[in-house]
């Protein structure tokens, strides 16, 4: 599968177009912003419906609070904030006030993970993911390309309860055509393979991508599992994957512990264990740098992830001779 990585768009003025298109047909999408709207890209939606948009201001704790009221009087909110302010500022709000009750609140973390760039550790969500799906009731979702964003928000006015969606700060190249549609908890096999299975989902599925392109060339067979649902994850395929190719490799824009690759590793040890290499931030903060040069000095680029596939499954295959 070849992709065009210098032809990039913005993921997040892909979410705000679609919040204000569907606000033309659905007057009771209502958005709550946290001073960011230039950033988030709720802007969009400011413009064309000022009486249906909410600023709260730096205060993420009262935005989540005033969506959930919202929601209690049949409103379908979308709060957007940084991923590390709307999940970690506001957790308790989130947990108490959105997710015990179950209330009908979307929350839309944008500049997840390292690739936030200069803004630094402060500012990298790397945590979000892991917040967000150890409360009850939370649905946690990560779209890799503007196509999945918009099938993403769509299908989030539709259903009912809480759910976090996280995109990134930077702009994502297309993966998915036209005809692309969603389906909730349900992850693609991309790329079939026999060697590993490489489990992945948002901006780092491109990575994956053409680092396993790269391998093909050097006569590696992977097979490349697209897992946009983190929770509920959908277990009978990874377990299908895991049964066909022995062993499994998880690659996440966030810290290995508590995310994607934990989800899969959950799944795998109860009902098919098999080894598992999760590839991600290694219990640490992030930095201040280049998006492009973090993406590779945290081993997530296409060029280090190739040489980290061929490594395992080199290791695996020598184990198991």
């Amino acid at each position: 599968m070849i992709i065009d990585k210098k032809n990039r768009k913005s993921i997040r003025s892909v979410f705000g177009q679609t919040l204000a298109k569907l606000g033309k047909t659905n007057p009771n999408i209502v958005v709550l912003d946290a001073d960011l709207a230039c950033s988030t890209q709720t802007q969009i939606f400011a413009k064309e419906f000022p009486e249906r948009f909410f600023d709260i201001g730096i205060a993420e704790q009262d935005m989540v609070a005033t969506a959930a009221g919202l929601a209690s009087v049949g409103k379908i909110p979308f709060a957007a904030s940084f991923a590390m302010f709307v999940t970690g500022r506001a957790y308790d709000q989130v947990r108490n006030s959105i997710c015990y009750p179950k209330l009908n609140v979307k929350l839309i973390g944008t500049h997840g993970g390292v690739t936030v760039g200069e803004d630094g550790a402060s500012h990298q969500a790397l945590e979000d993911i892991s917040l967000m799906r150890g409360i009850p009731n939370m649905s946690v979702i990560v779209p890799a390309d503007c196509k999945e964003c918009e099938e993403v928000i769509k299908y989030a006015v539709e259903k009912n309860g809480p759910m976090y969606i996280r995109i990134p700060r930077t702009n994502v190249c297309d993966i998915f055509d036209e005809n692309y549609k969603f389906e909730f908890n349900k992850a693609r096999v991309i790329e079939e393979g026999s060697h590993v299975s490489v489990i992945t989902n948002g901006e780092t599925l491109a990575e994956v991508i053409e680092a396993c392109d790269n391998l093909k060339n050097q006569g590696y067979s992977v097979q490349i599992v697209h897992a946009p649902v983190v929770k509920p994850l959908d277990a009978e395929t990874i377990i299908e994957c895991a049964k066909k190719t022995k062993f499994v490799i998880t690659v996440e824009n966030h810290s290995v512990i508590g995310g994607l690759g934990s989800a899969v590793c959950e799944i795998l040890s109860e009902s098919y264990p098999v080894p598992v290499h999760r590839i991600g931030v290694n219990d640490t903060f992030g930095q201040s740098g280049k998006w492009d040069f973090l993406l590779d000095y945290y081993g997530l680029s296409a060029a280090k992830l190739a040489s980290s596939i061929k490594r395992y499954v080199d290791d695996c295959r020598l184990k198991n001779k």
